[in-house]
């Protein structure tokens, strides 16, 4: 018990004493808009690694009326997102330090960013993958002409514009039906429609485009067999995302699990919490404007610690008692700890332990520092994409960028703010 107390001592106390480190964006590459961007302007966050072509990419959106923000790098796209909130964002998978699926997870595992729309730009293998994972669209590179740009733009401008957007909710069990009707209601500007079969649906949207399809338990067979006959293409659409709720106690139609299983934008949920979350994701609903019924179900989802259990740190700290606040801390959540007191004993176990999931740097050790550290751990070639999270208790101006460009994916100031360090983890280890 005392140690519990102890850990929460160096953890919490005094979190004010410490200044916040400085979050200053990364370098200007490209010649952006990031000086000029005023409140209300609509700025689109460009994540790419071919320079040439975001330059393109920028001038082409900038004749779209956006603002534009570009960067060559995942952390320094994690930083701009932070200080700007971009409407929207163009994701290439390939980037220099972070891959590119890492940085999508990161953004759709965070309550403060899932919302936003984010537009994958890579080689066509990668389409199924990145509608998966929460893209809201996907462009395949190479990219031929600019017209190719202009469509995306033109939608994704669209999309920003619509002030309602609407949802097609399907049961043929009416009691079911209004079930999730009074659960997932109430979303501030979407308008739900509630069908009982194909007929009703296709008359109730009337060739208006849907945003999302809720099929209830006893809806998704009779949706999955005739999809392409009961409901016109104008209304649903490939890219249209499906959201199944089904019980896992019960066994869907062969087939329709199948067409689930191949659809890239078809999800099943267990629950009406999942159906919930799943259906704003597929909205890109901010969290800040949803009741505060809906808001305490998607925070007790991205906020549980659940996740946690069974992920395995390194804590690389010259000071034992750090080390110890840490430990105990993890562990409460079942995370499976190693530590090392100095940087080249830091460098052998993440060599000889290919399981660690997630690294907390210490920065300022004798010998050899948390950046040159961090820097050897990224020579290491099985270990460029392990996640690294610097912690610092200078919070000097310049300190986050030197850690970012040192290998970090991410930056937490001393003394650790609990709930902050938890976000972290659980947005780099949730899956």
């Amino acid at each position: 018990m005392q140690g519990a107390q102890r850990s929460e001592t160096l953890l919490a106390d005094n979190v004010d004493l410490v200044p916040e480190a400085s979050a200053a964006a990364p370098v200007n590459e490209a010649g952006d808009d990031r000086d000029i961007i005023q409140p209300g302007d609509r700025v689109l966050l460009i994540v790419e690694n071919d320079l040439a072509f975001a330059r393109f990419l920028l001038e082409t959106a900038r004749e779209k009326g956006f603002r534009g923000l570009v960067t060559s790098l995942g952390v320094g796209a994690c930083t701009l997102i932070q200080e700007y909130q971009p409407s929207a964002i163009t994701l290439d998978i390939f980037l220099g330090d972070i891959d590119g699926w890492r940085v999508l997870g990161r953004l759709k595992n965070d309550l403060a960013t899932r919302h936003i729309p984010v537009y994958v730009i890579s080689t066509e293998d990668a389409r199924d993958r990145a509608i998966r994972s929460g893209a809201k669209e996907f462009v395949a590179k190479p990219i031929q002409n600019k017209q190719v740009l202009d469509v995306m733009l033109d939608e994704m401008k669209a999309y920003l514009d619509r002030t309602t957007k609407r949802v097609l909710v399907m049961d043929p069990a009416p009691a079911a039906l209004q079930t999730i009707k009074d659960y997932i209601g109430g979303i501030p500007d979407v308008e739900f429609v509630a069908a009982t079969d194909l007929e009703t649906a296709s008359e109730a949207i009337n060739g208006h485009a849907c945003d999302c399809v809720v099929l209830g338990e006893n809806a998704a067979d009779m949706v999955f067999s005739a999809i392409g006959e009961g409901i016109p293409r104008s209304a649903i659409n490939e890219s249209t995302p499906f959201i199944v709720l089904h019980d896992p106690a019960t066994r869907l139609d062969v087939s329709c699990a199948d067409v689930i299983a191949r659809h890239p934008t078809a999800k099943q949920v267990h629950s009406l919490e999942r159906l919930l979350d799943q259906t704003t994701m597929a909205l890109h609903q901010g969290v800040t404007g949803l009741p505060d019924r809906h808001r305490e179900v998607l925070s007790g989802i991205y906020q549980s610690n659940k996740s946690l259990a069974g992920k395995k740190a390194l804590i690389v700290d010259d000071d034992v008692r750090n080390i110890f606040a840490l430990t105990s801390v993890l562990e409460e959540y079942d995370m499976k700890i190693m530590s090392a007191e100095n940087g080249r004993a830091a460098i052998n176990i993440i060599k000889d332990q290919p399981d660690i999931d997630i690294v907390l740097m210490d920065i300022m050790m004798p010998d050899l520092d948390g950046i040159d550290t961090m820097k050897e751990i990224r020579k290491i070639k099985a270990r460029r994409h392990l996640p690294i999270v610097a912690v610092t208790a200078k919070a000097m101006k310049g300190d986050r960028e030197r850690c970012m460009a040192a290998g970090a994916w991410d930056y937490l100031s001393k003394p650790v703010d609990r709930e902050q360090l938890f976000g972290v983890l659980r947005a780099w280890l949730q899956q």
